[in-house]
Formats: structure tokens, C-alpha cells, sequence
């Protein structure tokens, strides 16, 4: 048991040092709700179910797709988001159950 709390707390960690990051949090907000936030159209997959395409993640966010995929990358280290490959495109959704979870270790710790 101890063994999971360290863990955790070193997730906790992670998660803070990634939603450091203003653009970061921007992104991860945006996630919550996809439908709301991005376009329908030209989607091979449903932004709920699978999650959003990190090309029209970039066109919101208007950053080079290298920086848009290295956020998201760090976002999955902390274990905020998943990825899923659909074909030759990455998809991210975000992680609910690991969410709240590190804010129930937040509120615990804090």
C-alpha cells in the first residue's frame, strides 16, 4: 500500500510539472469537452470515443505539430491523456478515471 501511495504522489508530481505549462493546461481544458471545441469535420474518428486528432489540435491551438506532439506527450507521461493510433493519425482523449484520481491525492496531500 505504501508502495502506491510513493507512486502516486510521484504521478502527482508529473501531472503538476505538465499542467505547468499554460499552453498545456489549454489543451488538456479543450479535451474535456471536444465536441465544443473542435470541428467536426474532416474527423476519421469520434473526438469522445477516440479523442481528437493531434493535427486538428494543432490547427486550434496554432502551434508547429512537433510542439503540439511534444505537449501531448508529456500530458500522456503524466498520464492526463491516451493516445490511439487511427491509421497513419495519433488521437488524444483525456484520461477521467487517472484524473481523478491525482486530484483525490491532491486534496489528500494538500
Amino acid at each position: 500500500m505504501a508502495e502506491t501511495v510513493v507512486s502516486l504522489e510521484f504521478d502527482l508530481v508529473r501531472a503538476l510539472r505538465a499542467l505547468a505549462n499554460p499552453m498545456r493546461l489549454q489543451l488538456l481544458s479543450w479535451l474535456r469537452e471536444p465536441e465544443r471545441h473542435f470541428s467536426p469535420e474532416g474527423a476519421i474518428a469520434d473526438p469522445v470515443e477516440v479523442g481528437v486528432c493531434v493535427s486538428h489540435i494543432q490547427a486550434k491551438a496554432g502551434l508547429a505539430q512537433s510542439t503540439v506532439s511534444a505537449y501531448m506527450a508529456e500530458l500522456q507521461r503524466a498520464g492526463l491523456v491516451q493516445a490511439t493510433r487511427v491509421g497513419k493519425w495519433t488521437h488524444y482523449k483525456r484520461d477521467e478515471q487517472r484524473i481523478a484520481q491525482l486530484v483525490a491525492v491532491l486534496g489528500q496531500t494538500l
